[in-house]
């Protein structure tokens, strides 16, 4: 990663959860050791190939620790990292606003959408 002049972070911080999927992978394995196919079921919508590689992509960045059980059938759980835990913890206020603010985003989305059809 280059090093950027502007004083603010954000660069580093969407350097390691940018993406559509990662906060919201991040958000579901807060709580402890999740499993693979559990993570896939709370996010929906999120294929296996792509769900496969933004874990790799977070154990590769020392943000999850991935374990395997060495058991048959095979058992894979992910949890964070100390360095994980701190990611979460700027990111739950971006949560609370995003609840807070569901309902105008929302609708501003649906405005949108219905300017660009016609």
């Amino acid at each position: 990663m280059e090093q950027s002049d502007t004083p603010c972070g954000l660069d580093v911080s969407l350097e390691i959860m940018g993406g559509k999927w990662k906060p919201l992978i991040l958000y579901h394995v807060q709580d402890g050791p999740t499993r693979f196919s559990e993570i896939r079921r709370l996010i929906g919508g999120i294929s296996e190939k792509v769900l496969a590689q933004q874990l790799r992509d977070l154990v590769a960045m020392s943000v999850l620790e991935r374990r395997d059980h060495h058991r048959v059938p095979p058992v894979v759980d992910y949890s964070l990292t100390p360095f994980g835990q701190t990611l979460v913890e700027a990111l739950i206020p971006l949560c609370e606003w995003g609840n807070r603010n569901r309902a105008r985003v929302t609708e501003i989305s649906q405005s949108v959408s219905r300017t660009k059809i016609k």
